[in-house]
């Protein structure tokens, strides 16, 4: 069928029918010798996880004297996953309101004019911290659980760079601004 594949050798055939005889299957058999991951390492890094969740691979990696991929194939093993805070606005009572009267207003006009929304210049802005306040990258939550970690910001830290960006129809322009602190 595959002329340019060897064809299957006469041991290979043997062999998976002797497996096939003596186990009933041809799934290969468990693997003997010790087991990959020590009991009481594994304990040691889920309290230190419990105690920390917070912590890294890295540190428990380096606090337990072990390696990051025994640490990382531990928190997978109990099914334990790297949360990331969750990054959201501050908002304030009236915010709802404000939002509410602003969709029935744009949907109001646009179903006034058609092209309304089409001739909307959109825009946003992103905030990047050069004290390192949030970085999303480097902050975690270990657990089996999402534990819906969020932490509001607010937006006068000193030192950042705000990256602001347009678009009308097919045209998108970026702009880089840096600001500095007021105090």
């Amino acid at each position: 069928m595959h002329p340019d594949r060897e064809p299957v050798s006469q041991s290979t055939v043997s062999r998976i029918e002797r497996k096939y005889r003596e186990l009933g299957h041809v799934r290969d058999a468990p693997r003997q010798g010790r087991p990959k991951i020590n009991e009481n390492v594994q304990q040691d890094v889920i309290l230190s996880a419990l105690e920390n969740p917070h912590c890294t691979v890295r540190q428990v990696s380096r606090d337990l004297n072990i390696g990051k991929s025994s640490v990382s194939n531990i928190f997978k093993k109990v099914k334990y996953h790297p949360y990331r805070v969750r990054l959201i606005h501050e908002l304030a009572e009236d915010d709802f309101d404000r939002r509410t009267e602003f969709c029935e207003y744009m949907m109001d006009h646009n179903n006034q004019n058609n092209g309304f929304i089409a001739n909307i210049l959109f825009s946003d802005e992103a905030t990047f911290f050069l004290n390192g306040h949030v970085n999303r990258q480097n902050t975690r939550y270990w657990s089996q659980e999402n534990p819906h970690w969020m932490q509001e910001y607010h937006t006068q830290h000193p030192q950042k760079v705000n990256v602001w960006a347009d678009s009308l129809w097919s045209a998108i322009n970026v702009f880089q601004l840096k600001l500095t602190s007021l105090n």
